[in-house]
């Protein structure tokens, strides 16, 4: 068995399956602990992945599986700082998570995202990566960028393009608004629905079956039904880049910030 323990995550892998847990309170917020952690977990599969043949991410978190990027470090970055250094230090960040993800998301075995409760922003950008969502039916899903003046940064709107439909696409980032487990899994974004708190354990019995069939046929049909959609990931980093020099964005996340809401990225 190979084991990490971090400050915002964890992983171990046996008998052909990784587990790689969220768990930095309130709600696994992602900021530059957690992609630091996250950048070490992508190193290391480079020696996992050959021995394993299932990746499953899920939270410890009981608010739910990412409430999605760190609003408050994003704030204490912009404030008081030029637009070009707000430029260069996004750019820097926007392309460390990309790297990521889309390591995550070309991995050579079968990923699930086992989630439950909250699964916003960047939280649902994560969970895109995985070829199957697998969620509990007291989770949420939602894009709330568009309310701080931005776009998801992360690769969120091309890897939901390439799962669902537009008008799915369209209605999660223009209203903002939040859709149930059930919501989600009839328009394809969720492959099972679960009882309440049974996500992981539903993967952990999902990860037997898939191990059943030849490893580079797996391998083959993912990278073909699961084209990693590079030249629009690039652009959404230049447009959310843009967008950050506006001095809304700055208000917004001010106004987040200041909020005295115990769960202020709720809708």
């Amino acid at each position: 068995m190979t084991t990490f323990q971090g400050q915002t995550l964890s992983w171990q892998a046996t008998d052909g399956t990784i587990e790689l847990l969220l768990n930095r309170a309130p709600c696994n917020e992602i900021g530059s602990a957690t992609l630091a952690e996250l950048e070490q977990f992508v190193a290391a599969l480079e020696s996992l992945q050959k021995d394993a043949r299932v990746l499953i991410i899920s939270s410890a978190r009981p608010e739910g599986f990412s409430a999605g990027a760190d609003l408050r470090e994003l704030y204490h970055g912009l404030h008081g700082s030029s637009s070009a250094e707000r430029l260069a230090r996004a750019q820097d960040f926007l392309l460390r998570m990309h790297r990521v993800m889309n390591t995550i998301d070309a991995a050579p075995m079968t990923t699930i995202a086992a989630v439950h409760g909250v699964t916003f922003g960047g939280g649902l950008e994560l969970a895109l990566t995985c070829d199957l969502i697998i969620a509990d039916k007291m989770a949420r899903f939602c894009f709330p960028e568009l309310r701080l003046g931005l776009i998801p940064g992360f690769g969120g709107i091309p890897r939901l393009k390439r799962d669902v439909g537009n008008a799915v696409v369209r209605d999660l980032l223009l209203t903002g608004r939040s859709i149930n487990a059930a919501k989600a899994q009839s328009v394809g974004l969720v492959s099972q629905v679960t009882a309440e708190g049974g996500a992981l354990r539903v993967a952990r019995a999902t990860s037997p079956q898939l191990k059943k069939f030849n490893r580079e046929t797996a391998i083959a049909a993912k990278r073909f039904i699961k084209p990693i959609p590079h030249e629009e990931l690039r652009r959404e980093i230049e447009i959310f880049c843009e967008l950050l020099t506006r001095p809304t964005v700055e208000a917004g996340l001010r106004k987040f910030v200041e909020s005295t809401d115990p769960f202020p990225y709720l809708p």
